[in-house]
């Protein structure tokens, strides 16, 4: 039987009168690799907004391993055991490769980001420990030789892989990531499927947006469909594709 980790309940988020996501309701079992698609507007990234605290929702109920998360602000969702990327990489363009992963790391630890200064021994241990991890990371994701490196000065495909080795830096039991194929040549999207799939055997459940179809095909196990803020599929891949809503809403415009 498979284990629910999120649940989406009839959730609705509206910017005053207009409803951005609609009376939503999905789930993601526990080791999934999940993906949303749906045309440029139809939602998406404000689900992602709702799910990980930015945006509150406007009805509706959210839940992480069968506890209500709704209402928390985004570092406790992500002390929870959620992290997730951004269309455009949220990096710390000033901070090296290594501390960007490192920054991820602080949440699961003691100290704290703001005491890491202080001259304490227990302190620099765990420091010590906190780099260690960030470098296992890099090793990971083959960014080892960028850890000096400011990260506003590698490329651009690998700060998409710099966020999310950050995100795992926290040690989610949900990856959330959005568009993390957008501006990566074929070779890039090459390896971050091999990786997505790593990343699951892992036993991190993933949860993606994405609009690189055949990408998503390939790879999810289950895709849902949205459009105006509402769900209108969901299912295998083989099962979405040939949905005769889904060619009209998305499929079939060419994008694909």
């Amino acid at each position: 039987m498979e284990q629910i980790l999120l649940e989406i309940n009839n959730v609705t988020k509206a910017f005053g009168g207009v409803l951005a996501i609609k009376d939503l309701t999905f789930c993601v079992s526990r080791g999934q690799l999940k993906a949303i698609i749906g045309p440029n507007g139809a939602g998406k990234t404000t689900l992602f907004n709702v799910i990980t605290g930015i945006y509150s929702i406007t009805a509706g109920e959210i839940k992480f391993k069968d506890k209500k998360i709704t209402g928390l602000k985004p570092h406790e969702i992500t002390s929870k055991g959620i992290a997730r990327t951004f269309q455009v990489p949220h990096l710390f363009p000033n901070m090296t490769v290594l501390e960007n992963v490192m920054v991820g790391r602080h949440p699961r630890t003691r100290a704290g980001i703001f005491n890491v200064a202080l001259p304490l021994q227990k302190t620099r241990a765990e420091e010590s420990s906190i780099q260690q991890e960030a470098i296992h990371w890099l090793e990971f994701f083959g960014l080892r030789s960028r850890a000096p490196f400011l990260a506003e000065t590698i490329p651009f495909g690998e700060r998409r892989i710099l966020e999310i080795a950050r995100a795992l830096a926290t040690e989610p039991e949900l990856l959330i990531l959005d568009e993390p194929a957008a501006g990566l040549n074929g070779a890039e999207q090459e390896s971050l499927s091999q990786l997505l799939k790593q990343i699951q055997a892992m036993g991190v459940t993933i949860l993606w947006v994405e609009h690189n179809i055949r990408m998503v095909m390939k790879i999810s196990e289950e895709v849902m469909v949205i459009d105006w803020g509402q769900k209108i599929a969901e299912g295998s891949p083989e099962k979405v594709q040939s949905d005769k809503r889904v060619i009209e809403a998305y499929l079939g415009d060419g994008d694909a």
